[in-house]
């Protein structure tokens, strides 16, 4: 079984590693654009471009399917990836777990890029599955998905914390809505956890998306495969970023699979 997956950039681990750690034998294809991020700043068709040539580059390695693992993507190209590649190849967009976050009602706070905060998907969202018993606040986190590609410690620390300033006390829930966020949960929790009692609930999205991607495939998960490791960068071939070793998720894909006994 192949999975291919992109991003702009290493927003893609925490799925990646959530499939992996679901079916360790998956052979994983990583296409990111480092030539083109961030993809934020562009406009969506400009976006869309660039998403396309990672997918095509993706494709070119015939996997079983295609995941989206990028917020800005799914918002901007996920309709022309799925006109283009679907039905030969099931492509699985990333939207922000606001849905089960806000169904328990109560604070919720929504970090994201600022491209996200307040763009007209994520308003659609919180209108959808806000409900009158949850309030939801926005909370864009500028400059805090760069520092993670970067894995600069001061800059992350410094994002989170000007985030975390701006998250309103006592709130219950954070959905992490950039999915280089979940990188860096913990230090978000740390960070957070002393805006009252036992600290909000947080809701990524990789699990689920992984998750997701296997039921697309279906019948094609029964193949096991051999817990290979394809990089694409701007569609070259290539090495995971130093960076990837900064996050779990990242020495999680280099950590060798057990053989079967």
């Amino acid at each position: 079984m192949k999975i291919a997956l992109m991003d702009s950039g290493i927003g893609l681990l925490p799925t990646a590693a959530a499939l992996r750690q679901l079916r360790p034998d998956v052979d994983l294809v990583l296409s990111s654009d480092p030539d083109g991020m961030p993809w934020g700043p562009r406009t969506a068709a400009d976006i869309t471009e660039h998403a396309l040539a990672c997918a095509r580059a993706a494709a070119a390695h015939r996997p079983d399917a295609l995941v989206v693992a990028c917020n800005t993507a799914s918002v901007h190209a996920l309709e022309a990836l799925r006109a283009e590649l679907e039905p030969g190849l099931p492509v699985i967009g990333t939207v922000p777990a606001i849905k089960p976050a806000a169904a328990g009602g109560g604070r919720v706070a929504i970090w994201a890029t600022p491209a996200t905060t307040g763009s007209p998907y994520q308003l659609r969202l919180i209108e959808e599955f806000g409900g009158a018993a949850a309030e939801i606040t926005g909370i864009a986190c500028p400059g805090l998905a760069e520092a993670i590609e970067r894995g600069d410690d001061a800059a992350i620390d410094a994002a989170v914390a000007d985030a975390a300033s701006r998250t309103p006390a006592g709130t219950d829930t954070i959905v992490l809505g950039c999915t280089h966020y979940e990188l860096v949960e913990e230090r978000i929790r740390a960070a957070v956890g002393a805006t009252g009692g036992a600290g909000p609930v947080y809701f990524g999205s990789a699990g689920a998306v992984a998750a997701q991607a296997l039921r697309r495939i279906g019948d094609a998960a029964a193949a096991r495969g051999t817990a290979g490791l394809t990089v694409l960068h701007s569609g070259r071939p290539s090495r995971l970023p130093a960076a990837a070793a900064h996050y779990a998720q990242g020495l999680a894909l280099v950590t060798p699979v057990p053989a079967a006994g």
